[in-house]
């Protein structure tokens, strides 16, 4: 469990921070979208649930207003001594979303792409401040297998934005989860200031990507939101909060790993485009765009629910029984998107 802290940040920091991010987001996408109309049209393909050319990019705006007013919460929070770690986090993340900024507008190849993945993953996990986690392994073992689960993590992400919202309803509630766990100090207060950020880019993206989307986020926006929700899990998990960090995302992790092994099951080039996520099943079973995002976003609230009763108790077999709830709830849900809707 993790411990109720003295260190839990400001609820009217968080607010502002929060507020802050929603308007400077909404303000970039109204003065970008001209030019990403104009020069990064996202066209239909074997992926896309979409049918007309819409523009793509809107992450630039989310991603920009997160990293701006966390800086700026930061340090008008007295909370400078981790600027340094920030700092990292943001150099990533804008690396990372110029690396899908060129893919969105001429395909960048696989290996390519991989590998400056690999190096931004790396570069966060090594700063992020977190000590061991399993005292059993050995600690280069460990790196790796965190290194491996944050590249993998980033591109689920990036899988996973194929649906109007979808993102939205799966970050959001995750992010205000995290925000709301710092103020309670259940997780540091830089972690909780970063994700009121992010949650405010979000909610300013939102109106813009509302079925149907006038707007979508674009690899260069899934791939550093992917990166900046995977720093803020490890953060949270080296804090003792391992069965939260697992619950909070699980939809997306259920979802995007068991369709990668499927198709993997069916000798499929697993890095290609394609429509066989649950979620975009469940388009094809008579389900509603907005019925599907509807249903992951009261399930990630589920989720968040579950995460923080994990926190809250200091039993590991309570850990467990949450997790093992969370599991069933996330089956339930891939069932429905599976089959027929009546």
């Amino acid at each position: 469990m993790v411990s109720r802290l003295s260190r839990g940040v400001n609820v009217f920091a968080i607010l502002i921070v929060l507020l802050a991010a929603t308007a400077v987001s909404a303000a970039l996408i109204v003065a970008l979208k001209p030019l990403l109309q104009r020069y990064a049209l996202a066209r239909p393909n074997a992926r896309s649930s979409h049918t007309i050319p819409t523009p793509q990019g809107g992450g630039i705006a989310v991603v920009l207003a997160a990293l701006v007013c966390a800086g700026a919460g930061l340090s008008f929070s007295g909370l400078s001594a981790d600027m340094l770690r920030f700092t990292v986090l943001t150099i990533s993340m804008i690396g990372l979303g110029l690396v899908g900024a060129i893919d969105d507008i001429r395909p960048l190849p696989p290996a390519l792409r991989l590998l400056f993945q690999a190096i931004a993953v790396a570069t966060v996990v090594s700063s992020a401040g977190v000590g061991p986690m399993f005292p059993l392994l050995p600690p280069l073992v460990e790196w790796l297998l965190i290194c491996l689960a944050g590249i993998w993590f980033v591109n689920l992400v990036n899988f996973m934005d194929g649906l109007d919202w979808m993102t939205v309803a799966e970050m959001a509630p995750l992010s205000a989860a995290l925000a709301l766990f710092a103020v309670i100090g259940w997780l540091d207060p830089t972690s909780g200031l970063i994700a009121a950020a992010l949650l405010g880019g979000l909610l300013g993206f939102a109106p813009f990507n509302r079925p149907v989307a006038r707007l979508f986020l674009g690899d260069v926006g899934s791939l550093p939101i992917g990166l900046i929700v995977g720093f803020l899990l490890y953060r949270l998990a080296g804090e003792g909060g391992l069965a939260a960090a697992l619950l909070l995302p699980l939809y997306y992790l259920a979802d995007a790993t068991l369709t990668l092994f499927r198709r993997l099951a069916r000798h499929e080039k697993v890095w290609q485009a394609h429509r066989s996520h649950f979620y975009q099943r469940a388009t094809d079973n008579g389900w509603t765009v907005l019925g599907v995002v509807k249903l992951v976003a009261a399930l990630n609230i589920a989720l968040a629910l579950l995460a923080a009763l994990s926190l809250a108790v200091d039993n590991a077999l309570w850990q467990t029984a949450y997790v093992a709830i969370g599991a069933v709830l996330v089956a339930i849900v891939l069932r429905c998107f599976s089959r027929v809707k009546n």
